[in-house]
């Protein structure tokens, strides 16, 4: 831990000196990835968040626009909807998606359209009973 900024110090000869002490103790001395150069992308143009979209890729975060997540979302809910125990199951699944879809088709977010539509909650149960039959038998 680093000590507190004693007053009537500046901030630059303050930090100067802890950089300076810590070289002293060789605290920067093989450090992971010393002497290399930074990683890069594909893309080496300039980007100033470039560290943010790193840091978000690391832990596996993504910010798409409300549209593009929904569509994501309901790709999902069709997959558990495929992959459910019960009828109950799948029809509770295409609802609330089907709820999240009519919502964002009256209230359109900015970003692209949507593109799609309310499931045919039978539909999506006939389909489901067809492939439970078939792996059962």
């Amino acid at each position: 831990m680093t000590e507190r900024k004693p007053p009537g110090v500046s901030f630059e000869s303050w930090i100067d000196r802890q950089i300076r002490e810590a070289e002293a103790r060789g605290e920067f001395e093989r450090l992971p990835g010393a002497g290399k150069p930074l990683p890069s992308g594909p893309d080496t143009s300039y980007d100033e968040l470039w560290w943010i979209k790193q840091k978000m890729a690391r832990e596996g975060l993504s910010v798409l626009p409300p549209t593009l997540a929904l569509r994501k979302e309901a790709e999902d809910a069709l997959t558990r909807a495929a992959d459910a125990r019960s009828e109950r199951v799948v029809r509770q699944i295409i609802t609330e998606i089907n709820a999240k879809i009519r919502e964002m088709m009256f209230k359109p977010p900015p970003g692209p359209p949507l593109g799609l539509k309310p499931y045919d909650v039978e539909e999506i149960v006939r389909e489901w009973r067809e492939r439970r039959a078939g792996g059962a038998g």
